[in-house]
């Protein structure tokens, strides 16, 4: 191992949940033979966190920071929930690996989906979650929910319910009372549950490194989804949408997407599935699923006026 890379430096946010990606990232790192510090960095989003996600830009608040300490050289790594990455790869930077990704599936603490009474209060800060659940149950009212894992437990609403992400209730070890959605419920937002490690893409020797750390898998269906995203974001200007995309593996030589888009209040959803050989260009399925979206199901012009 090079000398250089006895001591890499990781940028990470310094959430609870952060920090336990960014611990197990470093881990792995150990594990081939590479000590690291961890420098803890407040994002956008950290300092907002009263004012509702779609508000101040979604995408790209909880990372932009982080990565650029990577990119001024104050750090080498920036570790990342992949969910809270541009779909566009940021100039100077590249994703480097995947770790496996966990659960990617929501949940409700709270009540039940089915036991939700008529007009029952549900909080999320995700418009997508509020989009898929008012499409299914338009009788539901809606407060916005923001702040760390434990601090959103608290904030149940009388006989209401929170929507989570399944996999960061896991990782910090928690075990509220929950009720798992179905990806057929609730497809996950774009890279849930998938954790990315940025590095300057100039930087060969640090992508030799994480290269043999990556999660194939795991890259081939998050990298689908991502390229969704992006096609999505360049016909609505790059904000925030009502959009969901799960992509898995199946068996050794095919990847399935499913994705949705949606309008805000739910009224409107469409849902699609697309699927290619994993030795195809599976970026670009994505970017094929987002197109028949727009054109043959009309979501276009939908989206350019939303």
């Amino acid at each position: 191992m090079a000398e250089s890379f006895k001591k890499v430096r990781i940028a990470t946010r310094h959430s609870p949940l952060a920090l336990w990606q960014a611990k197990t990232f470093a881990s792995k790192l150990a594990g081939a033979g590479v000590e690291s510090v961890l420098v803890e960095i407040t994002s956008e989003g950290d300092r907002l966190g009263d004012v509702p996600l779609w508000e101040i830009g979604g995408k790209g608040i909880f990372a932009k920071e982080v990565q650029a300490a990577v990119l001024d050289g104050t750090c080498d790594l920036a570790v990342h929930s992949a969910k809270d990455l541009a779909p566009s790869p940021l100039p100077g930077l590249a994703i480097g690996c995947y770790l496996e990704r966990g659960d990617p599936r929501d949940v409700l603490v709270g009540s039940s989906l089915q036991d939700l009474a008529a007009g029952a209060t549900v909080a999320t800060g995700s418009i997508r979650r509020r989009a898929q659940l008012a499409w299914l149950r338009p009788d539901l009212s809606f407060v916005s929910l923001r702040g760390n894992i434990g601090t959103r437990l608290t904030k149940i609403p009388q006989g209401g319910a929170i929507v989570m992400a399944k996999a960061a209730i896991e990782r910090l070890g928690l075990d509220p009372v929950s009720h798992v959605l179905s990806t057929s419920v609730m497809l996950p937002q774009v890279g849930q549950a998938a954790v990315a490690v940025e590095c300057r893409a100039d930087d060969r020797e640090m992508l030799e490194i994480l290269k043999t750390l990556d999660h194939h898998p795991t890259r081939a269906c998050v990298e689908a989804e991502r390229a969704f995203l992006s096609a999505l974001g360049e016909v609505q200007g790059g904000c925030d949408l009502p959009v969901g995309a799960y992509a898995t593996q199946e068996g050794d030589s095919l990847i399935r997407i499913e994705a949705m888009v949606a309008s805000g209040d739910g009224r409107v959803l469409v849902r699609e599935v697309s699927e290619s050989a994993i030795a195809g260009d599976i970026p670009r399925m994505g970017m094929q699923l987002a197109d028949f979206l727009l054109n043959e199901r009309g979501m276009r012009d939908f989206l350019a006026q939303a």
